[in-house]
């Protein structure tokens, strides 16, 4: 993934090796109904995994991320308010098979002890057996939990030193991690869990991804050999050509333990062709990776939709079928023409319906249902869905990690395509939702109009979301022109931004993956006279890393009343979307934006301002800021 933020805390010898003590419970949890169980370590044939039974079943990796090694917390996520086992627990009974576990090489040098742990819950005491340990004691205790319930563990090696998001530098070592501590680490590892087994003697950890989202192709980054534009990317530039660099790990890895498989991610760009960060393999067939050890290689790939970065392929022509051929060129031909399999190590989605499944072009819906879909009809292509952590907007379990989803439907298209499934997605929206009925329109300020309609109840295997239009006259006509907002889920729209003393009008249409109902009947209302101001608002970009921000707001009483209670209104001119915020209340609907004052700084004097409202956010395309504003219903002007 290019970035993250809360999303993607990760959208990355020189100690003394504690004794393992570790035993495994006698006994583990029973298969979910229908999932394969797979025998000993595992290896390669054309596209497919393979295990070590007799004859071979077909693995499918079908498993989650569970992030925090790598970050600055030096421990999984979610210990805090819940369980190490009842979090793998949960996994397993969801019917996931594998955990990816990202680390970072600071962990594995210099382990900490970690402090962002509970040990009390909400119904007793957690994670006892945690006290005191650091951080590669606590991960022994993960893998041999995953090891008792019969998951497997890839390890990542997703960043050098600790912290959030990949490396910035595209490599896959630093100045104060050098390759040679890369390589090092590794084999640190692999020695340490290699005879981590579960009851029935089958090992835990069945590979090793080297590393995380190599990337920078083009600017002194990681390359793909034969890649044009990074001058051809030579084996011999050993400091860049990332296939190289995987094939001296791997020699490593392979020399300690051979049976392990051997996970390599693409670059970002190769022949000036990008994708996201280590999603492009379209070298990986002419330039293979260099193996010491044959049927151990399988290539991994990263893909995200336009809600954390919109690439060329998502606009308003995009289709399923032009989603597969992106797929296709980038990393599923390897699958799919027999050379290696394949494992898209990375993909998520947030947990509105919209985000799991939705009939707009280009959108975020789209692209998740779609990628569902192909892999479903991609048997021999395996998985890890990012993340498990309930922190993460992409999070596939809520922010105390309980054991039931917050989204069900993307838990359902999840699971139509685990191993043992059937590899096929569940039955698809075959039906156009009936109009909206109700809609009303109210006037709310000088420059709102608030609307409200019926909720439609949505065919059979349809996600229903709504787009809201207007106009000047009533017979304005209902087109993607006249369209002001698209992939609503509430049954309430705030028009922001508007002049005073206009009138408007509206209609609402219901949305599926099968296509827009008709319109609803129009409603329309006209914007109070504009007061005359009272107030000021200042609206500052602090700071702006290309798909994420920081913004502060000033509040200024220029009228001659105290106040006692404040709430300010404004629409981002884009898609811009509050993370997280200080000092004030917040919703957010849409683009519209409503901040209401903390008990301790409501009161604003004549003449006075306040100043500390912050917050962050994240957008794609422009990140343009608003130009109106209301304090508690009156037309503010601007700093």
């Amino acid at each position: 993934m290019m970035s993250y933020t809360l999303r993607r805390i990760r959208r990355r010898a020189r100690r003394s090796l504690s004794a393992l003590a570790v035993v495994l419970p006698a006994l583990v949890l029973a298969a979910k109904p229908g999932l394969a169980q797979y025998a000993g370590y595992w290896h390669t044939s054309g596209s497919q995994i393979l295990d070590s039974g007799s004859p071979a079943k077909t693995v499918r990796v079908s498993g989650v991320n569970w992030y925090g090694f790598e970050t600055t917390d030096g421990v999984a996520h979610g210990l805090s308010s819940q369980d190490y086992k009842a979090i793998l627990t949960t996994v397993k009974s969801l019917g996931y098979n594998t955990v990816r576990l990202p680390y970072a090489n600071q962990i594995v040098e210099k382990p900490i002890v970690p402090s962002n742990i509970g040990y009390n819950g909400a119904s007793g005491p957690i994670n006892t057996d945690l006290k005191g340990l650091n951080s590669l004691q606590i991960m022994d205790k993960i893998v041999a939990e995953a090891g008792a319930l019969g998951l497997k563990v890839i390890l990542d090696n997703h960043r050098s030193e600790s912290g959030n998001s990949a490396e910035a530098s595209g490599l896959w070592y630093t100045s104060a991690y050098p390759e040679t501590s890369w390589i090092a680490d590794w084999k640190t590892l692999v020695t340490r869990y290699s005879s981590y087994k579960d009851a029935g003697g089958n090992p835990t950890l069945i590979g090793v991804d080297l590393r995380n989202e190599p990337h920078n192709a083009t600017s002194g980054g990681a390359c793909w050999t034969g890649d044009s534009g990074a001058g051809g990317c030579p084996a011999s530039d050993t400091q860049h050509n990332w296939p190289a660099a995987a094939g001296r790990a791997a020699a490593a890895v392979l020399a300690l333990n051979s049976k392990l498989l051997i996970f390599v991610e693409g670059v970002d760009c190769y022949d000036n062709d990008c994708d996201f960060w280590g999603g492009n393999l379209e070298g990986a067939k002419s330039n293979p990776v260099p193996m010491s050890v044959a049927q151990r290689l399988v290539f991994s790939a990263h893909d995200y939709g336009p809600n954390e970065y919109r690439q060329s392929w998502f606009n308003s022509g995009t289709t399923a079928q032009s989603l597969d051929a992106v797929w296709t060129k980038y990393w599923a031909y390897l699958s799919i023409d027999g050379v290696a399999p394949v494992w898209v190590g990375e993909f998520g989605t947030g947990n509105d319906a919209a985000s799991a499944e939705s009939g707009a072009a280009g959108s975020q819906g789209q692209w998740f249902s779609s990628l569902a879909a192909f892999l479903g009809d991609q048997p021999n292509i395996s998985w890890t869905y990012w993340a498990l952590n309930g922190e993460d907007s992409y999070g596939l379990l809520d922010s105390n990690y309980d054991p039931t989803p917050p989204s069900s439907l993307k838990q359902q298209l999840l699971s139509s395509i685990q191993a043992g499934s059937g590899g096929k997605a569940p039955p698809s929206c075959a039906a156009v939702p009936a109009a909206p009925g109700g809609l009303t329109a109210k006037t709310d300020s000088s420059s709102a109009i608030g609307l409200a309609w019926t909720a439609v109840a949505g065919p059979a295997n349809c996600s229903t979301t709504y787009s809201v239009y207007r106009g000047t006259t009533s017979g304005f006509a209902v087109s993607s022109a006249s369209r002001i907002a698209s992939g609503a889920t509430a049954t309430t729209y705030t028009d922001n931004s508007l002049p005073a003393s206009t009138t408007y009008y509206y209609a609402v249409e219901a949305v599926d993956a099968e296509g827009s109902s008709a319109a609803s009947a129009k409603a329309s209302a006209t914007t109070a006279k504009a007061a005359s101001s009272s107030c000021k608002i200042g609206y500052t970009i602090l700071s702006d890393w290309g798909n994420g921000f920081q913004a502060g707001l000033t509040i200024e009483n220029t009228g001659s009343a105290d106040l006692t209670s404040w709430t300010v209104k404004f629409a981002f001119p884009g898609n811009q979307e509050i993370a997280s915020l200080w000092d004030a209340n917040y919703t957010q609907s849409g683009e519209a934006v409503t901040l209401t004052n903390e008990p301790y700084n409501g009161t604003l004097l004549p003449g006075a301002s306040y100043s500390s409202v912050g917050f962050t956010g994240s957008y794609t395309g422009t990140d343009a800021k608003p130009t109106s504003f209301s304090l508690n219903g009156v037309a503010c002007g601007t700093m």
